[in-house]
């Protein structure tokens, strides 16, 4: 049982330690969601198998996106949206959650660090290999000092027809937790609690495509008492009763557990935030990041919401949303994205997730990225910084020497486009543009998440961190650029 640090446990409530002297309010700076753009109608799944799928559609990272990708997206989207709409503070710390990591050894964080262009002084960690590793990252961070930024990401998946395949999804959240002293709070964090219990739910060998669940009933029994102890313990720190919580985001992979113990704790239905299980499927580690995201979104000043996690035993975070949320400009809501998504083949999620083969380009593949010519153009690579010229015109590439400009954030105009069905890609045609940055600088670049049958000059595109190619187990990260949903042509 946690109580908030700088805060009284049980005893006080929340009017009564507002008052206190004693330390800084820690709790939640800013908070988005990162939802991929394919979707995958769930009805095509039993249109092609006579089995499995179901109802909805479930969301869809690309051929070119992976965990680390999806979570930069996330983390990009966080920064950009501070209380008031206009940025977050420093980070003194970065932590990657994520049960399916790009790298193993190697440390995934380390490439979200770049393309947001840390410093150096910053440090990043993974926090990897099992779901619970997203929430737990998250009250970590709220337990500590500092501000943190909590990134997790994952993308589920399992054998076609399988119940996994279809109620999986992909997505990424980011949270930066932190003290009233680095700028207003969203939400206010009043305590936490945790049961741990050593039993076989889920599992997954390193290098399975898919991960192997026990029976559901099991898993029912063992996480209804691990969840009443923790919700218990969580509203004793919290100094709170269980009517005071108006919003309860639960989440799992053990639908049936979840459900349940929702019941359990006697939370009226009307009480628990959309899962968003018809319209994005249940993003595995990132899930908790992404439903808390979502609930701060609509939240309203003084409302009390409580997190609730199962993997591996039971977590319960709950916070207070502040005066905060109200002035909040979200740089991309939850909702907004999960309405300009588009659909998805079948066959082509069945090949980008490599459970089916196709015939590859005749074209040679890439050769594998040079890690010292890597080293040397980290800031252009991962930052995509340019540099400004005689006249202040950005150049892009950066020139060395020159005075460096970033240009991750600003959106462009396709000036002229070409389909190339020819050149190697595991997801043919690519589509190539040249486009014309706002406030100047002109760059090739592959255009991604379009139909090449609807590109048009004069639409509008930002850029996207993405994975270029990967060759000898190394991922070649780079920036392409997307059509900005919602905006038309010479907007």
């Amino acid at each position: 049982m946690t109580a908030a640090p700088g805060r009284p446990r049980a005893g006080l409530g929340p009017a009564d330690w507002r008052n206190l002297d004693s330390a800084a309010v820690r709790g939640i700076v800013s908070a988005a969601g990162y939802i991929p753009f394919r979707r995958l109608a769930r009805a095509d799944i039993r249109a092609t198998f006579g089995a499995g799928g179901g109802a909805g559609t479930r969301s869809v990272a690309s051929y070119d996106q992976d965990t680390t990708t999806l979570g930069v997206e996330a983390a990009r989207l966080v920064r950009r949206g501070g209380s008031d709409g206009g940025g977050v503070p420093a980070v003194d710390a970065l932590w990657f959650a994520t049960a399916n990591p790009a790298y193993l050894d190697k440390t995934n964080a380390a490439a979200i660090h770049a393309a947001l262009r840390l410093d150096t002084a910053t440090p990043a960690f993974d926090f990897g290999g099992a779901l619970r590793s997203g929430i737990g990252a998250l009250r970590a961070a709220l337990d500590g000092r500092g501000a943190t930024l909590v990134v997790s990401s994952d993308m589920r998946t399992g054998l076609p027809t399988s119940p996994d395949e279809s109620a999986g999804g992909d997505g990424a959240a980011a949270i930066l937790v932190g003290d009233d002293s680095d700028g207003p709070l969203l939400a206010e964090y009043l305590g936490a609690a945790s049961a741990t219990e050593e039993f076989i739910d889920r599992w997954r060998t390193p290098g399975a495509l898919r991960s192997k669940a026990w029976e559901e009933r099991f898993g029912e029994t063992k996480y209804g008492p691990l969840g009443e102890r923790a919700w218990r313990e969580a509203l004793a720190a919290a100094g709170i009763e269980a009517g005071d919580v108006e919003s309860v985001v639960a989440t799992g992979l053990h639908a049936r557990a979840t459900r349940a113990l929702a019941r359990m704790l006697g939370v009226d239905a009307t009480r628990v935030v959309d899962d968003l299980a018809t319209t994005v499927g249940n993003t595995g580690t990132a899930h908790a990041g992404l439903l808390l995201a979502s609930a701060l979104e609509l939240a309203t000043p003084g409302q009390v919401i409580a997190l609730v996690g199962l993997a591996d035993g039971v977590d319960v975070l709950i916070f207070r949303a502040t005066d905060a949320v109200v002035r909040r400009v979200p740089a991309r809501s939850v909702q907004s994205q999960i309405d300009e998504g588009a659909p998805v083949a079948y066959g082509t999620f069945l090949s980008w997730r490599q459970m089916v083969e196709l015939e590859p380009p005749r074209r040679p593949e890439p050769a594998r990225v040079s890690a010292a010519a890597a080293g040397r153009s980290e800031d252009w690579k991962f930052g995509f910084v340019g540099s400004l010229d005689e006249h202040g015109t950005p150049q892009l590439p950066p020139v060395p020497g020159a005075r460096r400009v970033p240009m991750a954030d600003a959106p462009a105009t396709i000036v002229t486009f070409t389909v190339d069905r020819l050149a190697y890609s595991p997801s043919p045609p690519i589509v190539f543009a040249v486009v014309d940055f706002d406030g100047g600088g002109r760059f090739p670049v592959e255009l991604t998440d379009v139909d090449a049958e609807k590109v048009a000059i004069g639409d509008r595109v930002e850029m996207t961190f993405r994975r270029l190619s990967t060759a000898d187990g190394i991922h070649n990260y780079f920036w392409k650029a997307r059509p900005i949903p919602g905006a038309s042509e010479g907007e």
